[in-house]
């Protein structure tokens, strides 16, 4: 592993909070649900159009060999909240709580909501949480973020009409009715009864609009984890309705009809789920674009860092079809899958006046790489105002100082050398346990890990899509990539193999 970069524990200067907000970037990072490399117009995506994302990768940089923290939502989020990959990171896979939101990760976890306060940035997460149950030290009031909206447990945000949701510590109960929803289903001969509902997705998208809002004077860190497109696929009829008949065939998904159970995470039914999927992703693109709108009207656009990922590849649940859609962007694999489709996934960077716009690149990245690389950003470019506490360390007063990302930020401007990863590496909890090496264009996965699965090893440069395993005929590079994995992954008592 690296060493953190350091950022220094003198004290910063003291300037006023417009002269803060003057030298200071603002980040904001939007993190889509299930979002396949190939879901995106400027990635590939022929059968919909993504004009608002499109646009802010024409006036940014695309990033093509950027990889997930995990092939699903916690581990996922952990490795790019904490700067270390799946074999360190504390929440390492999707584990459940009683009733509701998952395994907490542990309460003095040095993350990077914490870094940027020790910049004197006011810190908010509106969407998904999924790293810690409603009380728990996991939960996001106890991992420095000032203010969150949205789901805290990821197995109930499958529900986009849900009856609360969560402001800080506080659970907020939605009027939305409690009668058994026959929502889209073929001869039902009934009208959707999600109308009238409040749509969990519009609600958090305004929060998010106002804390840019209330902000916009003091450098913020926003983290914006839609959940959109994750199934259930359900939104409002008026957002459905010019999609309908667009994309045939369009089989009808039957799910589950009862609203209670669908809040509880099983997926409701819906009569155009090709249409359905279509229309949330444009619905997602709106959203961004009313974002960048936002940061625009608030006159903090040129001064603002714009990040748009995904925190794994497509999924296939609730009549999701991404083979209709070329998801994976002709790559091999899916959400929980270790190949290239379910882990390599969308990125583009906005800073205007650091990142070229329209630029490209192939820098082999990884959500451990967005901590460092906040670092590398508030040490080069951060300063603290009145109230601000003037001093930060990037390893925390109680952590270890190591990390497993790289920064890119001499990818973004241009500038400096761009130290690149000797390899990357990710282990997944579930299917019987998986683990994959990337090696420069070498690629060795492992499924099937604790019943004795053998080692595949691919060559992208030759074999983008993982098609032909040539283990046999290379022994002596599987048997580095079965060694690196060993050596990547520290021990843990929840999750282990």
């Amino acid at each position: 592993m690296n060493r953190f970069l350091a950022l220094g524990m003198a004290a910063l200067p003291l300037l006023s909070c417009s002269k803060a907000q003057d030298t200071t970037p603002n980040i904001i990072f939007i993190l889509a649900d299930d979002l396949g490399y190939g879901d995106l117009g400027c990635y590939g995506q022929e059968r919909f159009s993504t004009p608002e994302i499109d646009s802010l990768a024409a006036q940014g940089i695309m990033f093509t060999r950027h990889y997930a923290g995990a092939p699903v939502s916690a581990p996922s989020r952990s490795s790019l909240i904490t700067g270390l990959h799946t074999g360190h990171t504390p929440v390492r896979g999707n584990k459940e709580c009683p009733v509701e939101g998952q395994h907490p990760i542990p309460g003095d976890t040095w993350n990077v909501f914490r870094m940027a306060k020790g910049y004197g940035y006011v810190t908010g997460v509106f969407g998904k949480w999924g790293l810690g149950a409603p009380g728990t030290e996991g939960a996001p009031e106890n991992q420095g973020v000032d203010e969150f909206y949205g789901y805290n447990c990821q197995r109930l945000a499958h529900c986009y009409y849900p009856d609360h949701l969560w402001h800080n510590g506080e659970k907020v109960m939605l009027d939305q009715g409690t009668a058994p929803d026959r929502a889209n289903a073929a001869g039902s001969g009934t009208e959707s009864s999600d109308e009238g509902r409040q749509y969990a997705p519009y609600l958090i998208h305004e929060q998010a609009l106002e804390f840019i809002r209330e902000n916009s004077g003091r450098p913020f860190l926003m983290m914006y984890t839609t959940t959109i497109p994750h199934a259930e696929l359900r939104l409002p009829e008026e957002e459905l309705e010019e999609y309908k008949g667009k994309f045939q065939p369009d089989p009808e998904y039957r799910g589950c009809n009862d609203l209670q159970e669908r809040r509880l995470g099983s997926y409701g039914s819906q009569e155009y789920p090709h249409a359905a999927f279509a229309a949330m992703v444009s619905l997602l693109d709106r959203q961004v674009g009313e974002i960048a709108d936002a940061v625009e009207k608030a006159g903090i656009a040129g001064n603002t860092i714009i990040i748009f990922t995904s925190d794994n590849g497509p999924h296939i649940e609730g009549g999701a079809d991404p083979d209709f859609f070329n998801s994976s962007g002709g790559l091999r694999g899916i959400k929980r899958d270790l190949y290239e489709g379910g882990i390599r996934v969308p990125m583009i960077v906005r800073w205007p006046g650091k990142v070229e716009p329209g630029s490209k690149t192939d820098h082999v990245s990884a959500f451990w790489d967005f901590m460092p690389t906040v670092a590398d950003i508030l040490e080069k470019y951060g300063t603290a105002g009145p109230g601000m506490t003037g001093t930060a360390s990037a390893a925390g007063p109680d952590s270890a100082e190591v990390t497993d990302g790289i920064s890119y930020l001499p990818t973004l401007t241009g500038t400096g050398e761009q130290e690149k990863h000797e390899w990357l590496y990710w282990e997944f909890h579930e299917e019987n346990g998986r683990q994959a090496i990337l090696k420069d264009d070498w690629k060795g996965i492992v499924y099937d890990r604790s019943a004795g699965g053998k080692i595949q090893l691919y060559n992208l440069r030759e074999d983008l899509q993982e098609k032909n395993d040539i283990a046999a005929e290379h022994p002596d590079i599987a048997e580095e990539m079965l060694r690196l994995m060993e050596e990547s992954r520290t021990p843990s008592e929840i999750f282990n193999f």
